[in-house]
Protein backbone atom coordinates (compact mmCIF):
# COMPACT_ATOMS: atom_id res chain seq x y z
CA UNK A 1 0.00 0.00 0.00
CA UNK A 2 1.23 3.46 -0.96
CA UNK A 3 0.27 6.60 0.93
CA UNK A 4 -0.23 10.26 0.03
CA UNK A 5 -1.13 13.06 2.46
CA UNK A 6 -1.66 16.79 2.08
CA UNK A 7 -2.96 19.53 4.35
CA UNK A 8 -4.24 23.06 3.89
CA UNK A 9 -5.73 25.74 6.15
CA UNK A 10 -9.30 26.88 5.47
CA UNK A 11 -10.72 30.17 6.81
CA UNK A 12 -13.95 28.59 8.08
CA UNK A 13 -15.00 26.33 10.95
CA UNK A 14 -14.78 22.54 10.50
CA UNK A 15 -18.58 22.26 10.36
CA UNK A 16 -18.80 24.74 7.49
CA UNK A 17 -16.08 22.97 5.50
CA UNK A 18 -17.74 19.59 6.09
CA UNK A 19 -21.14 20.95 5.00
CA UNK A 20 -19.65 22.31 1.76
CA UNK A 21 -18.27 18.86 0.87
CA UNK A 22 -21.69 17.30 1.55
CA UNK A 23 -23.63 19.52 -0.86
CA UNK A 24 -24.43 18.84 -4.52
CA UNK A 25 -21.93 20.55 -6.78
CA UNK A 26 -18.93 20.26 -4.44
CA UNK A 27 -17.54 17.16 -6.14
CA UNK A 28 -17.83 18.83 -9.56
CA UNK A 29 -15.99 21.87 -8.21
CA UNK A 30 -13.15 19.62 -7.02
CA UNK A 31 -12.52 17.93 -10.38
CA UNK A 32 -9.39 19.46 -11.99
CA UNK A 33 -10.13 20.89 -15.44
CA UNK A 34 -7.29 18.98 -17.07
CA UNK A 35 -8.77 15.61 -16.03
CA UNK A 36 -11.48 14.09 -18.20
CA UNK A 37 -13.80 13.02 -15.41
CA UNK A 38 -17.57 13.30 -15.24
CA UNK A 39 -19.92 12.72 -12.31
CA UNK A 40 -22.48 10.11 -13.36
CA UNK A 41 -24.27 9.61 -10.07
CA UNK A 42 -24.19 11.08 -6.60
CA UNK A 43 -26.56 10.24 -3.81
CA UNK A 44 -29.01 12.92 -2.73
CA UNK A 45 -28.09 12.06 0.86
CA UNK A 46 -24.72 13.78 0.56
CA UNK A 47 -22.17 12.18 2.85
CA UNK A 48 -24.48 9.78 4.66
CA UNK A 49 -22.97 6.42 5.58
CA UNK A 50 -22.91 4.04 2.61
CA UNK A 51 -23.92 6.54 -0.06
CA UNK A 52 -22.46 5.99 -3.51
CA UNK A 53 -20.62 8.13 -6.07
CA UNK A 54 -20.05 7.03 -9.67
CA UNK A 55 -17.56 8.75 -11.98
CA UNK A 56 -16.71 8.28 -15.64
CA UNK A 57 -13.00 8.50 -16.50
CA UNK A 58 -11.72 9.00 -20.05
CA UNK A 59 -8.30 8.29 -21.54
CA UNK A 60 -8.53 9.22 -25.19
CA UNK A 61 -11.29 7.02 -26.68
CA UNK A 62 -11.30 4.71 -23.64
CA UNK A 63 -13.83 5.06 -20.83
CA UNK A 64 -14.12 3.42 -17.43
CA UNK A 65 -16.13 3.79 -14.25
CA UNK A 66 -14.91 4.64 -10.78
CA UNK A 67 -17.41 3.77 -8.04
CA UNK A 68 -16.84 4.70 -4.42
CA UNK A 69 -18.88 4.67 -1.22
CA UNK A 70 -18.75 6.96 1.80
CA UNK A 71 -17.71 5.19 4.98
CA UNK A 72 -16.83 6.09 8.57
CA UNK A 73 -18.76 9.36 8.43
CA UNK A 74 -18.37 11.54 11.54
CA UNK A 75 -20.40 14.73 11.11
CA UNK A 76 -18.29 17.89 10.99
CA UNK A 77 -15.10 15.85 11.55
CA UNK A 78 -14.29 13.31 8.82
CA UNK A 79 -15.45 10.86 6.18
CA UNK A 80 -13.88 8.19 3.98
CA UNK A 81 -14.25 7.33 0.28
CA UNK A 82 -13.54 3.67 -0.50
CA UNK A 83 -13.26 2.40 -4.05
CA UNK A 84 -15.65 -0.40 -4.97
CA UNK A 85 -14.67 -0.44 -8.63
CA UNK A 86 -12.07 1.60 -10.46
CA UNK A 87 -8.55 1.95 -11.82
CA UNK A 88 -6.73 1.20 -8.55
CA UNK A 89 -6.29 -2.18 -6.90
CA UNK A 90 -7.39 -0.47 -3.67
CA UNK A 91 -8.22 3.13 -2.77
CA UNK A 92 -9.15 4.66 0.59
CA UNK A 93 -9.37 8.45 0.84
CA UNK A 94 -9.87 9.95 4.29
CA UNK A 95 -11.03 13.58 4.59
CA UNK A 96 -10.41 15.17 7.98
CA UNK A 97 -11.58 18.57 9.20
CA UNK A 98 -9.43 19.52 12.18
CA UNK A 99 -9.84 22.58 14.40
CA UNK A 100 -7.27 25.26 13.63
CA UNK A 101 -6.47 28.84 14.51
CA UNK A 102 -8.91 31.14 12.71
CA UNK A 103 -10.60 28.27 10.89
CA UNK A 104 -9.78 24.63 10.32
CA UNK A 105 -7.21 22.34 8.76
CA UNK A 106 -8.30 20.12 5.87
CA UNK A 107 -6.26 16.92 5.74
CA UNK A 108 -6.55 14.52 2.80
CA UNK A 109 -4.95 11.12 3.29
CA UNK A 110 -5.00 8.56 0.49
CA UNK A 111 -3.95 4.94 0.86
CA UNK A 112 -3.89 3.07 -2.42
CA UNK A 113 -2.56 0.06 -4.25
CA UNK A 114 -1.73 -0.07 -7.96
CA UNK A 115 -2.62 -2.92 -10.32
CA UNK A 116 0.09 -5.54 -10.91
CA UNK A 117 1.32 -5.27 -7.33
CA UNK A 118 5.05 -4.50 -6.93
CA UNK A 119 5.51 -4.24 -10.70
CA UNK A 120 2.76 -1.61 -10.90
CA UNK A 121 4.38 0.32 -8.06
CA UNK A 122 7.73 0.34 -9.87
CA UNK A 123 6.23 1.35 -13.23
CA UNK A 124 3.70 3.92 -12.07
CA UNK A 125 4.39 4.84 -8.45
CA UNK A 126 6.19 8.13 -9.06
CA UNK A 127 3.74 9.25 -11.75
CA UNK A 128 0.77 8.61 -9.45
CA UNK A 129 2.38 10.57 -6.61
CA UNK A 130 3.03 13.52 -8.94
CA UNK A 131 -0.56 13.38 -10.22
CA UNK A 132 -1.93 13.31 -6.67
CA UNK A 133 0.23 16.26 -5.63
CA UNK A 134 -1.02 18.33 -8.55
CA UNK A 135 -4.64 17.24 -8.11
CA UNK A 136 -4.82 18.00 -4.40
CA UNK A 137 -3.01 21.32 -4.82
CA UNK A 138 -5.83 22.30 -7.16
CA UNK A 139 -8.52 20.87 -4.88
CA UNK A 140 -7.25 22.74 -1.83
CA UNK A 141 -6.95 26.04 -3.70
CA UNK A 142 -10.46 25.65 -5.15
CA UNK A 143 -11.94 24.63 -1.79
CA UNK A 144 -10.45 27.64 0.00
CA UNK A 145 -11.54 30.08 -2.72
CA UNK A 146 -15.10 28.77 -2.85
CA UNK A 147 -15.50 28.68 0.92
CA UNK A 148 -14.34 32.29 1.22
CA UNK A 149 -16.87 33.34 -1.41
CA UNK A 150 -19.75 31.44 0.19
CA UNK A 151 -18.79 32.52 3.71
CA UNK A 152 -19.34 36.16 2.70
CA UNK A 153 -22.96 35.37 1.83
CA UNK A 154 -23.62 33.01 4.74
CA UNK A 155 -27.32 33.01 5.58
CA UNK A 156 -28.37 34.15 2.10
CA UNK A 157 -30.00 31.54 -0.11
CA UNK A 158 -31.14 32.29 -3.62
CA UNK A 159 -33.18 30.45 -6.22
CA UNK A 160 -31.59 30.73 -9.66
CA UNK A 161 -33.05 29.25 -12.84
CA UNK A 162 -30.45 28.33 -15.48
CA UNK A 163 -30.72 27.36 -19.14
CA UNK A 164 -27.74 25.79 -20.87
CA UNK A 165 -26.68 24.20 -17.59
CA UNK A 166 -24.81 21.39 -19.36
CA UNK A 167 -22.53 23.83 -21.18
CA UNK A 168 -19.11 25.01 -20.06
CA UNK A 169 -20.25 28.13 -18.16
CA UNK A 170 -23.60 26.68 -17.08
CA UNK A 171 -22.06 23.58 -15.50
CA UNK A 172 -19.51 25.61 -13.54
CA UNK A 173 -22.14 28.12 -12.43
CA UNK A 174 -24.65 25.53 -11.22
CA UNK A 175 -21.97 23.55 -9.35
CA UNK A 176 -20.75 26.69 -7.58
CA UNK A 177 -24.25 27.78 -6.58
CA UNK A 178 -25.35 24.37 -5.36
CA UNK A 179 -22.17 23.83 -3.35
CA UNK A 180 -23.01 27.07 -1.53
CA UNK A 181 -26.47 25.85 -0.56
CA UNK A 182 -28.36 27.82 -3.19
CA UNK A 183 -31.22 26.29 -5.15
CA UNK A 184 -30.70 25.90 -8.88
CA UNK A 185 -33.49 24.87 -11.25
CA UNK A 186 -32.29 23.85 -14.70
CA UNK A 187 -34.51 24.11 -17.76
CA UNK A 188 -34.10 20.99 -19.90
CA UNK A 189 -35.48 19.89 -23.28
CA UNK A 190 -36.06 16.29 -22.21
CA UNK A 191 -38.42 14.88 -19.62
CA UNK A 192 -37.31 16.14 -16.17
CA UNK A 193 -35.82 13.43 -13.96
CA UNK A 194 -37.68 12.58 -10.79
CA UNK A 195 -35.94 13.93 -7.70
CA UNK A 196 -33.88 16.44 -9.70
CA UNK A 197 -34.59 20.18 -9.69
CA UNK A 198 -35.40 20.33 -13.39
CA UNK A 199 -38.20 21.87 -15.44
CA UNK A 200 -39.18 21.36 -19.06
CA UNK A 201 -38.89 23.83 -21.88
CA UNK A 202 -38.75 23.52 -25.66
CA UNK A 203 -38.04 26.75 -27.55
CA UNK A 204 -38.82 25.14 -30.91
CA UNK A 205 -42.43 24.47 -29.84
CA UNK A 206 -42.79 27.45 -27.52
CA UNK A 207 -43.31 25.29 -24.41
CA UNK A 208 -41.94 26.27 -21.01
CA UNK A 209 -42.87 25.44 -17.42
CA UNK A 210 -43.71 28.96 -16.27
CA UNK A 211 -44.32 27.80 -12.69
CA UNK A 212 -40.61 26.99 -12.37
CA UNK A 213 -39.78 30.65 -13.06
CA UNK A 214 -42.38 32.16 -10.75
CA UNK A 215 -40.79 33.79 -7.71
CA UNK A 216 -37.20 32.91 -8.58
CA UNK A 217 -34.45 35.34 -7.60
CA UNK A 218 -32.74 35.32 -11.00
CA UNK A 219 -32.74 33.66 -14.42
CA UNK A 220 -29.45 32.99 -16.21
CA UNK A 221 -29.99 32.18 -19.89
CA UNK A 222 -26.96 30.47 -21.45
CA UNK A 223 -28.56 28.11 -23.98
CA UNK A 224 -27.62 28.25 -27.65
CA UNK A 225 -26.29 25.99 -30.39
CA UNK A 226 -22.51 25.65 -30.66
CA UNK A 227 -21.37 28.09 -33.35
CA UNK A 228 -18.19 26.09 -33.98
CA UNK A 229 -19.94 22.75 -34.53
CA UNK A 230 -19.64 22.71 -38.33
CA UNK A 231 -19.51 24.76 -41.53
CA UNK A 232 -22.00 27.59 -41.71
CA UNK A 233 -24.32 26.31 -44.36
CA UNK A 234 -27.59 28.15 -44.86
CA UNK A 235 -29.34 25.58 -42.67
CA UNK A 236 -26.69 25.90 -39.93
CA UNK A 237 -26.97 29.68 -39.95
CA UNK A 238 -30.73 29.48 -39.46
CA UNK A 239 -30.28 26.91 -36.68
CA UNK A 240 -27.67 29.02 -34.85
CA UNK A 241 -29.84 32.14 -35.06
CA UNK A 242 -33.08 30.37 -34.10
CA UNK A 243 -31.48 28.58 -31.12
CA UNK A 244 -30.64 31.95 -29.62
CA UNK A 245 -33.50 34.19 -30.64
CA UNK A 246 -36.41 31.76 -30.16
CA UNK A 247 -35.24 30.63 -26.72
CA UNK A 248 -34.60 34.19 -25.57
CA UNK A 249 -37.95 35.44 -26.89
CA UNK A 250 -39.76 32.57 -25.18
CA UNK A 251 -38.10 33.29 -21.85
CA UNK A 252 -38.55 37.06 -22.11
CA UNK A 253 -42.28 36.83 -22.95
CA UNK A 254 -42.86 34.22 -20.23
CA UNK A 255 -41.06 36.26 -17.57
CA UNK A 256 -42.98 39.38 -18.58
CA UNK A 257 -46.27 37.58 -17.98
CA UNK A 258 -45.52 36.20 -14.51
CA UNK A 259 -47.30 37.44 -11.41
CA UNK A 260 -44.01 37.39 -9.47
CA UNK A 261 -41.18 37.48 -11.99
CA UNK A 262 -37.53 37.29 -10.94
CA UNK A 263 -36.00 40.76 -10.70
CA UNK A 264 -33.11 40.02 -13.06
CA UNK A 265 -32.44 38.16 -16.32
CA UNK A 266 -28.78 37.59 -17.21
CA UNK A 267 -28.75 36.59 -20.88
CA UNK A 268 -25.68 35.39 -22.75
CA UNK A 269 -24.35 37.24 -25.76
CA UNK A 270 -20.84 37.37 -27.23
CA UNK A 271 -18.07 39.76 -28.25
CA UNK A 272 -18.90 38.71 -31.80
CA UNK A 273 -21.34 41.65 -31.51
CA UNK A 274 -18.46 43.96 -32.45
CA UNK A 275 -17.39 42.10 -35.59
CA UNK A 276 -13.82 42.26 -36.91
CA UNK A 277 -12.28 45.48 -35.55
CA UNK A 278 -8.58 44.92 -36.21
CA UNK A 279 -6.52 46.99 -33.76
CA UNK A 280 -9.44 49.19 -32.67
CA UNK A 281 -10.35 48.95 -28.97
CA UNK A 282 -14.08 48.71 -28.28
CA UNK A 283 -16.27 48.76 -25.16
CA UNK A 284 -19.96 48.50 -24.31
CA UNK A 285 -20.71 51.90 -25.88
CA UNK A 286 -19.38 50.78 -29.28
CA UNK A 287 -21.99 49.93 -31.88
CA UNK A 288 -22.38 46.55 -33.60
CA UNK A 289 -20.02 45.38 -36.29
CA UNK A 290 -20.67 43.56 -39.52
CA UNK A 291 -20.97 39.90 -40.31
CA UNK A 292 -23.08 36.90 -39.39
CA UNK A 293 -21.98 36.78 -35.74
CA UNK A 294 -22.64 40.48 -35.23
CA UNK A 295 -26.12 40.09 -36.70
CA UNK A 296 -26.83 37.07 -34.47
CA UNK A 297 -25.68 38.88 -31.31
CA UNK A 298 -27.72 41.97 -32.11
CA UNK A 299 -30.89 39.90 -32.67
CA UNK A 300 -30.08 37.81 -29.57
CA UNK A 301 -29.94 40.87 -27.33
CA UNK A 302 -32.99 42.50 -28.90
CA UNK A 303 -35.01 39.37 -28.09
CA UNK A 304 -34.76 40.33 -24.39
CA UNK A 305 -36.93 43.43 -24.97
CA UNK A 306 -40.21 42.02 -23.54
CA UNK A 307 -38.50 41.32 -20.21
CA UNK A 308 -36.93 44.77 -19.91
CA UNK A 309 -40.19 46.45 -20.97
CA UNK A 310 -41.94 44.55 -18.16
CA UNK A 311 -39.52 46.05 -15.63
CA UNK A 312 -36.97 43.27 -15.24
CA UNK A 313 -33.33 44.23 -15.04
CA UNK A 314 -31.72 42.66 -18.10
CA UNK A 315 -27.97 42.11 -18.37
CA UNK A 316 -26.52 41.03 -21.73
CA UNK A 317 -23.28 39.24 -20.87
CA UNK A 318 -21.03 39.54 -23.93
CA UNK A 319 -18.62 36.66 -23.35
CA UNK A 320 -15.20 36.53 -24.91
CA UNK A 321 -13.42 33.25 -25.60
CA UNK A 322 -13.95 31.31 -22.36
CA UNK A 323 -10.78 29.37 -21.62
CA UNK A 324 -10.71 26.18 -19.58
CA UNK A 325 -9.01 22.86 -20.12
CA UNK A 326 -12.33 21.19 -19.29
CA UNK A 327 -14.09 22.33 -22.47
CA UNK A 328 -14.65 25.04 -25.05
CA UNK A 329 -12.02 26.47 -27.38
CA UNK A 330 -9.01 25.68 -25.19
CA UNK A 331 -9.94 22.01 -24.83
CA UNK A 332 -10.22 21.72 -28.62
CA UNK A 333 -6.81 23.34 -29.05
CA UNK A 334 -4.96 21.21 -26.52
CA UNK A 335 -4.46 17.96 -28.52
CA UNK A 336 -2.60 19.72 -31.34
CA UNK A 337 -0.53 21.83 -28.96
CA UNK A 338 0.32 18.82 -26.76
CA UNK A 339 1.61 17.09 -29.89
CA UNK A 340 3.81 20.09 -30.71
CA UNK A 341 1.69 20.90 -33.77
CA UNK A 342 0.12 24.12 -32.48
CA UNK A 343 0.66 27.61 -33.78
CA UNK A 344 -1.03 30.85 -34.80
CA UNK A 345 -4.05 31.02 -37.09
CA UNK A 346 -3.31 32.87 -40.32
CA UNK A 347 -0.97 35.78 -39.69
CA UNK A 348 -1.70 35.57 -35.96
CA UNK A 349 -2.34 39.30 -35.56
CA UNK A 350 -6.07 39.06 -34.85
CA UNK A 351 -7.02 39.98 -31.29
CA UNK A 352 -8.38 37.35 -28.91
CA UNK A 353 -10.57 38.77 -26.15
CA UNK A 354 -10.56 35.97 -23.59
CA UNK A 355 -11.74 35.20 -20.08
CA UNK A 356 -10.96 32.31 -17.70
CA UNK A 357 -13.93 30.11 -16.80
CA UNK A 358 -14.00 31.03 -13.11
CA UNK A 359 -13.87 34.71 -14.03
CA UNK A 360 -16.84 34.23 -16.36
CA UNK A 361 -18.80 32.62 -13.51
CA UNK A 362 -17.78 35.46 -11.20
CA UNK A 363 -19.05 38.02 -13.71
CA UNK A 364 -22.43 36.28 -13.90
CA UNK A 365 -22.72 36.26 -10.11
CA UNK A 366 -21.84 39.95 -10.04
CA UNK A 367 -24.50 40.69 -12.67
CA UNK A 368 -27.10 38.82 -10.61
CA UNK A 369 -26.38 40.67 -7.37
CA UNK A 370 -25.54 44.24 -8.37
CA UNK A 371 -28.83 46.06 -8.85
CA UNK A 372 -27.34 48.96 -10.83
CA UNK A 373 -25.81 46.75 -13.53
CA UNK A 374 -27.96 46.50 -16.67
CA UNK A 375 -27.54 46.33 -20.41
CA UNK A 376 -24.42 45.03 -22.15
CA UNK A 377 -21.48 43.88 -20.03
CA UNK A 378 -18.27 42.69 -21.68
CA UNK A 379 -17.09 39.56 -19.90
CA UNK A 380 -13.43 39.58 -20.92
CA UNK A 381 -10.02 40.10 -19.40
CA UNK A 382 -8.73 43.69 -19.53
CA UNK A 383 -5.89 42.82 -21.92
CA UNK A 384 -6.77 41.18 -25.22
CA UNK A 385 -3.88 39.23 -26.75
CA UNK A 386 -2.96 38.43 -30.32
CA UNK A 387 -3.64 34.96 -31.62
CA UNK A 388 0.12 34.53 -32.00
CA UNK A 389 0.77 35.44 -28.35
CA UNK A 390 -1.96 33.07 -27.21
CA UNK A 391 -0.31 30.25 -29.15
CA UNK A 392 3.11 31.09 -27.68
CA UNK A 393 1.74 31.17 -24.13
CA UNK A 394 -0.02 27.86 -24.56
CA UNK A 395 3.13 26.28 -25.96
CA UNK A 396 5.14 27.64 -23.02
CA UNK A 397 2.67 26.26 -20.46
CA UNK A 398 2.66 22.84 -22.13
CA UNK A 399 6.43 22.93 -22.78
CA UNK A 400 5.88 22.29 -26.47
CA UNK A 401 6.85 24.20 -29.60
CA UNK A 402 4.02 26.32 -31.01
CA UNK A 403 5.44 27.66 -34.24
CA UNK A 404 3.42 25.91 -36.96
CA UNK A 405 1.05 28.50 -38.45
CA UNK A 406 -2.18 27.44 -40.10
CA UNK A 407 -2.39 29.46 -43.36
CA UNK A 408 -5.43 31.67 -43.79
CA UNK A 409 -6.37 30.18 -47.19
CA UNK A 410 -6.35 26.69 -45.66
CA UNK A 411 -8.67 27.85 -42.87
CA UNK A 412 -11.06 29.43 -45.37
CA UNK A 413 -11.01 26.29 -47.51
CA UNK A 414 -11.74 24.04 -44.54
CA UNK A 415 -14.28 26.17 -42.67
CA UNK A 416 -15.57 28.79 -45.09
CA UNK A 417 -17.15 31.87 -43.52
CA UNK A 418 -16.93 30.28 -40.07
CA UNK A 419 -13.15 30.25 -40.35
CA UNK A 420 -13.08 33.91 -41.38
CA UNK A 421 -15.25 35.14 -38.49
CA UNK A 422 -14.23 32.74 -35.72
CA UNK A 423 -10.54 32.11 -36.39
CA UNK A 424 -9.18 34.94 -38.54
CA UNK A 425 -11.17 37.92 -37.21
CA UNK A 426 -10.92 39.61 -33.84
CA UNK A 427 -11.64 42.64 -31.69
CA UNK A 428 -9.83 44.25 -28.77
CA UNK A 429 -12.71 44.31 -26.32
CA UNK A 430 -12.40 46.22 -23.07
CA UNK A 431 -14.53 45.26 -20.01
CA UNK A 432 -15.56 48.86 -19.45
CA UNK A 433 -18.52 48.22 -17.13
CA UNK A 434 -16.65 45.74 -14.96
CA UNK A 435 -13.47 47.80 -14.78
CA UNK A 436 -15.54 50.82 -13.85
CA UNK A 437 -16.97 48.91 -10.90
CA UNK A 438 -13.47 48.07 -9.72
CA UNK A 439 -12.50 51.74 -9.78
CA UNK A 440 -15.63 52.62 -7.80
CA UNK A 441 -14.66 50.11 -5.09
CA UNK A 442 -17.95 48.27 -5.31
CA UNK A 443 -18.53 45.59 -2.65
CA UNK A 444 -21.82 43.76 -2.55
CA UNK A 445 -23.05 40.22 -1.98
CA UNK A 446 -21.48 37.68 -4.32
CA UNK A 447 -18.33 39.56 -5.29
CA UNK A 448 -15.93 42.04 -3.75
CA UNK A 449 -15.16 43.19 -7.27
CA UNK A 450 -15.92 42.13 -10.82
CA UNK A 451 -13.36 40.18 -12.83
CA UNK A 452 -10.07 41.76 -13.75
CA UNK A 453 -8.07 38.60 -14.53
CA UNK A 454 -4.46 38.75 -15.66
CA UNK A 455 -3.65 35.13 -16.42
CA UNK A 456 -6.46 32.89 -15.22
CA UNK A 457 -6.41 30.56 -18.21
CA UNK A 458 -2.76 29.76 -17.57
CA UNK A 459 -3.57 29.21 -13.88
CA UNK A 460 -6.06 26.52 -14.99
CA UNK A 461 -3.03 24.47 -16.08
CA UNK A 462 -0.71 25.48 -13.26
CA UNK A 463 0.18 23.32 -10.28
CA UNK A 464 -1.94 25.28 -7.81
CA UNK A 465 -4.39 27.45 -9.77
CA UNK A 466 -6.31 29.67 -7.33
CA UNK A 467 -9.28 31.43 -8.97
CA UNK A 468 -9.30 35.20 -8.45
CA UNK A 469 -12.65 35.17 -6.73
Amino acid sequence: MARFSKRCTLPVAPAEAFAWHARPGALERLLPPWQRVRVLERSADGLAEGTRVALELRWGPLRSRWIARHRAVEADRSFVDEQEHGPFATWRHTHRFLPGEGGCVLEDEVEYGLPLGPLGAVLGGRAVQRALERTFSFRHARTAADLVRHHRTAGERRHVVVTGASGLIGAALTAFLRSGGHRVTTLVRRRPREGWDEAFWDPSSGAVDAAALEGADAVVHLAGENIGGGRWTAARRRSILDSRVRGTELLAHTLAGLAHPPPVLVAASAVGFYGDRGREEVDEDTGPGRGFLADVCRAWEQACAPASEAGLRVVNARFGMVLSASGGALARMLPAFRAGLGGPMGRGEQAVSWVALDDAVGAVLFAISKATVAGPVNVVAPGAVSNRDLARSLGRVLRRPARLPVPGPAIRLAFGAMGDELLLAGARVRPGRLQGRVEEGVSENWTEHPPAPTGGWQEERARCPAPWW
